[in-house]
């Protein structure tokens, strides 16, 4: 039987804003910078294997953006969906955590992308410097990736309860009628 305090980390604070009860925006939105950010590391790594590595430069430049400003929507729900745990407890300092990690990375990317963009912005292949601090920042995205999975699907922070998860295991014919 789930506690009072597991039942308040499963609703949403403002269904309208964070998603409705078992299934949250938060999740939905970290794709778009999870995305842009390795698309970027793919690019920075290419730049240095192609004749003309300019396009794949500026390409990665401008997915960091994207990523950058995804990752600050994607935050926005995730403050939402870290107000319904309560304080106190292991899932909200691990909330916690994973939300300063990805306030971290989500400010190496935006510092990384003031790098390249200064001056002319970039040409050639991504600088060694702005290929490692992308490389390291998406470690530590992976980190705080793995504890947002601690919390949806250790902790079920924002997951429908049992119950309601066991609907979706009812068959719906008769097993006889089935082949």
């Amino acid at each position: 039987m789930p506690s009072e305090l597991h039942q308040q980390a499963k609703q949403p604070v403002s269904a309208a804003l964070a998603g409705p009860y078992g299934h949250p925006f938060h999740p939905i939105l970290v794709t778009v910078p999870i995305g842009a950010w390795v698309g970027s590391l793919v690019f920075d790594i290419a730049s240095h294997v192609v004749d003309d590595p300019d396009f794949l430069a500026r390409g990665a430049m401008w997915l960091i953006a994207v990523g950058v400003i995804g990752a600050l929507l994607a935050a926005l729900l995730g403050f939402l969906d870290l107000f319904a745990v309560p304080t106190g407890t292991r899932a909200f300092r691990i909330g916690l955590i994973h939300m300063t990690l990805n306030l971290l990375a989500t400010a190496a990317y935006a510092g990384n992308f003031l790098w390249r963009h200064a001056g002319d912005g970039p040409s050639g292949s991504v600088g060694a410097g702005q290929l490692a601090l992308n490389a390291v920042t998406l470690a530590v995205l992976g980190v705080s990736g793995f504890l947002g999975g601690k919390l949806a699907y250790h902790y079920g922070v924002r997951v429908a309860d049992e119950e309601t998860q066991a609907e979706g295991f009812v068959p719906s014919r008769p097993r006889s009628a089935r082949h």
